[in-house]
């Protein structure tokens, strides 16, 4: 599917975006093993996050998907039942690593694979602990998908990541609902805290104290009522494209302001940018805010360390950013590489065919400000950040660009392109 993107005038309006990619994975996969009926309004409309729901349906959970309103009916710890075929996470690296760690603790085994991007994506970050508290996981060349991962009465272990990934840390407290005693998570950095937060609001024993998550085994968990908040990774494509166009002046509503989550909007202040929360509150144990943004740009961007891996999945659209503005040096993003598709390449790619400069690094890249935009045929790769990132691009460009492949954005955002339309002038 090929879309066509105008130049804009200026984005403004009002709009509130799908739910939570995160939050929205983890809650359906903790009310399978809660005991009765689930009900989650606002869940995330894009395709990663109904692959998850596909999981559950052939591990003999009752599930009703109505889209962003979706009921679970949960079998307890123990209710899960033997797949009759392969588990198919599609294109969604948050599936199949978080459903790694329940998949681990079963009396069965399972088999879990995806498409053909996700059978590129090395899984090693969660075998290694699974392994440790006693699965056996086979995969290709011992770190692709499929996985075969051979469930196992487990064992509770103290476990430190060696990289900061709120997946792994997520799929071993996962595998430590089925152990007896003690699960420890320490992180080197801390991380998005959504599976703490939901864990407890289930009714689970976890404790957390600055980078050390400890979580007591075998918790009995009930069911809810829930609404997700809007995606805050999603709202990256309007804050940045509201920024890049003079005179705009947008306001995203209802969006997710967990303090483990907003470095995207700390990053574009310390930029200059004019960014307002509004209307702040709780929702079902998560900050829900209002964001109003104008202005633009003022200080060239600099995202290394820490930062990179709290804006790893935004750093697409930030070069864009940076390339429309003051632009931008990005290090320690290798994690990068390993992605849908290798964001670095892709990104300099599609840079290249917009006439715009870039010097690549193995682990990042530097972005010249105040290019000039030219009309372009961009391509997504099959990559739905990238996608919209270069969506975002043809709002500044000197002429209509098309985007190829742009389908990839149904992976998270399949409103994306009608959405970004109905702020522009």
């Amino acid at each position: 599917m090929t879309e066509i993107i105008h130049p804009a005038n200026q984005m403004a309006g009002a709009i509130r975006l799908p739910g939570d990619k995160s939050i929205s994975h983890r809650w359906a996969m903790i009310a399978a093993l809660a005991e009765g009926k689930t009900t989650i309004h606002g869940y995330a409309t894009g395709e990663d996050c109904h692959s998850t729901l596909g999981i559950l349906k052939e591990l003999g959970i009752e599930v009703e998907d109505g889209g962003s309103e979706v009921s679970i009916v949960g079998k307890g710890l123990d209710g899960l039942s033997a797949p009759k075929q392969m588990l198919d996470a599609g294109n969604s690296g948050s599936t199949i690593r978080m459903m790694s760690g329940i998949l681990a603790g079963q009396s069965f085994t399972s088999r879990i694979a995806g498409d053909e991007s996700l059978a590129k994506r090395p899984m090693q970050r969660v075998m290694k602990p699974l392994a440790e508290m006693g699965a056996e996981i086979i995969a290709t060349d011992e770190k692709f998908p499929p996985l075969e991962i051979r469930g196992a009465k487990l064992k509770a272990i103290d476990y430190s990541t060696p990289v900061a990934s709120a997946q792994v840390k997520t799929c071993v407290l996962f595998a430590g609902l089925f152990c007896e005693g003690e699960t420890i998570v320490r992180e080197p950095v801390k991380t998005r805290d959504h599976t703490e937060l939901a864990l407890r609001m289930f009714g689970a024993d976890i404790v957390s104290a600055g980078k050390v998550v400890t979580l007591q085994g075998r918790p009995r968990l009930a069911a809810k009522e829930l609404t997700v908040p809007g995606d805050l990774s999603s709202s990256a494509f309007f804050l940045s494209a509201a920024l890049m166009i003079p005179g705009s002046n947008l306001v995203i509503g209802g969006v997710g302001l967990n303090p483990t989550r907003t470095a995207l909007l700390d990053y574009l202040v310390s930029l200059g940018a004019e960014i307002k929360i509004l209307n702040v509150g709780d929702q079902c144990g998560e900050l829900v805010g209002d964001i109003l943004v104008r202005g633009t740009i003022q200080k060239r961007g600099e995202i290394s360390g820490a930062l990179t891996a709290s804006l790893i999945d935004e750093i697409p659209t930030l070069a864009v950013l940076g390339a429309a503005t003051e632009g931008l040096d990005v290090r320690d993003a290798s994690e990068l590489r390993i992605k849908e598709t290798d964001r670095i390449a892709t990104v300099a790619d599609n840079f290249k065919r917009a006439g715009l400069e870039i010097e690549v690094r193995p682990d990042g890249f530097t972005v010249p400000g105040r290019q000039k935009f030219h009309a372009a045929h961009f391509d997504s790769f099959g990559d739905h950040r990238i996608a919209m990132a270069f969506a975002v691009a043809a709002l500044v460009a000197d002429g209509p660009c098309q985007i190829e492949n742009a389908e990839a954005a149904s992976v998270s955002f399949p409103e994306f392109y009608s959405t970004l339309r109905s702020l522009t002038s």
